[in-house]
C-alpha cells in the first residue's frame, strides 16, 4: 500500500498522480492522506515513497474536461475527492477513452456531485491568494502566528520568514510600507533595519511614538535578488501584492486605525489605486474605506537612496512633514 500525504490543492494531486501512473502504482494499492497545516514539510513535494527502479513521471494525455473536472473537484473539502479523481485517471490512461461518457460509473457520478457543490461554493480563494491561510479572528496574535505558515505566493520559498505587521493593537494610526528589508527578513519584524531607524527618528520628531503606532507592510515575505555579497530588495509584482491582500486587509479590520498612512508609491498605489502619482498627491487626507482618513508619504527608504546629503534632507523633510500632519490630526478632539 503506498501512502501518499500531499497539500490539499489539485497542482498538488496532479504531482503524485503522475508519479503513481509512472510506477503503475493501482488506485486500490494508494492510501491518500491530506496532510495537517502544522505538519512539517507540509508544501513540500507530495510525500510518495516509491522504489529506485520505479519512474517519478510520465506522459499522460487525457481529456481536457476530464483536467476541468479535477480541478473543480479538488475545490471540494471532502477527503475522498483525490482517491476518486486517481480511480478515473487510472482508468483514462489505462485506454478507457470513452469513461467521461458513462452517465451510470459511480465514481464520476461522485464527482461531478463534488465538482457542483464546489463550483456553488459561495466563496473560494483564488489561486495565488493567502485567503487560505488567513482565519477568522480579530486577534492580532492569532493572525500574526497563522502568517508564519503561509504559503499564498512564492516568495516565501527564499525568505527567512513571515514578516507581520507590529504595534499597538489599539493603535490610532497605521502605517503601511512595501515590503520587508533584508534586516526584516533576519529578525522576523517590520521596518528595524536602516529605513526602520529613519521612519523611527521621524515619528519621534512628528510626536507619534512607535509603540502607539500599529506598523506593517503590504507584503509580507521578502522579495529580493542574491548577488554574491548581499541580498538586493526587490519590488514586489502586482500578483505579490494581491496575494498578500487578506492578510493586511485582516489587520487593518483588527485594528480599525482613524488614519492610515502609505508609505511609498507601492503601498499607496494598492490601496488608493494604480493610477495614485505619490509625488504629485502625496501629504493631502483621503478618504477610505479602512480608516477615517488616508495619508500617502515616501517611503523612510527614499530618504536612503538620495544621492547626496542635501537630497537626504529635502526627502525626510518631506516625510517629516507628512507625518506630523497625521500627529496634528490625532491631536485634534474627537
Amino acid at each position: 500500500m503506498r501512502e501518499v500525504v500531499l497539500e490539499p490543492t489539485y497542482e498538488a494531486w496532479r504531482a503524485a498522480a503522475r508519479r503513481l501512473i509512472a510506477a503503475q502504482v493501482p488506485p486500490e494499492e494508494t492510501l491518500w492522506r491530506e496532510a495537517r497545516p502544522e505538519a512539517p514539510g507540509l508544501f513540500d513535494e507530495p510525500q510518495i515513497a516509491l522504489s529506485p527502479a520505479e519512474p517519478e513521471t510520465t506522459e499522460l494525455r487525457v481529456p481536457r474536461a476530464f483536467l476541468a473536472l479535477a480541478e473543480t473537484a479538488a475545490a471540494h473539502s471532502d477527503p475522498d475527492r483525490w482517491r476518486l479523481l486517481y480511480s478515473v485517471l487510472w482508468r483514462i490512461a489505462a485506454g478507457d477513452h470513452d469513461l467521461l461518457f458513462r452517465r451510470d460509473d459511480p465514481d464520476l457520478t461522485r464527482l461531478r456531485k463534488l465538482a457542483a457543490e464546489a463550483e456553488g461554493a459561495p466563496s473560494r480563494p483564488a489561486p495565488g491568494s493567502a485567503a487560505a491561510f488567513v482565519p477568522k479572528t480579530l486577534d492580532l496574535e492569532e493572525l500574526r502566528r497563522a502568517s508564519a505558515s503561509c504559503r499564498g505566493c512564492d516568495l516565501y520559498k527564499d525568505a527567512t520568514q513571515t514578516v507581520f505587521g507590529q504595534g499597538s493593537p489599539t493603535a490610532r494610526a497605521m502605517l503601511v510600507g512595501e515590503v520587508p528589508g533584508d534586516q526584516e527578513d533576519l529578525q522576523g519584524a517590520p521596518f528595524v533595519g536602516p529605513a526602520g531607524e529613519v521612519l523611527d527618528r521621524a515619528l519621534v520628531e512628528a510626536g507619534l511614538p512607535r509603540q502607539d503606532v500599529y506598523v506593517t507592510n503590504v507584503v509580507k515575505h521578502f522579495k529580493f535578488v542574491r548577488t554574491p555579497k548581499r541580498r538586493i530588495h526587490q519590488t514586489p509584482r502586482a500578483p505579490e501584492i494581491a496575494a498578500c491582500r487578506p492578510w493586511l486587509e485582516a489587520e487593518l479590520a483588527a485594528v480599525r486605525p482613524e488614519i492610515l498612512v502609505c508609505l511609498g508609491a507601492t503601498a499607496s498605489k494598492a490601496l488608493i489605486g494604480p493610477e495614485f502619482r505619490l509625488m504629485k498627491e502625496r501629504g493631502r487626507f483621503r478618504e477610505s474605506a479602512w480608516a477615517s482618513k488616508l495619508l500617502a508619504t515616501l517611503h523612510p527608504s527614499a530618504v536612503l537612496r538620495a544621492e547626496d546629503a542635501s537630497g537626504q534632507a529635502h526627502l525626510y523633510g518631506l516625510l517629516l512633514s507628512d507625518l506630523r500632519l497625521v500627529a496634528g490630526e490625532l491631536e485634534r478632539p474627537r
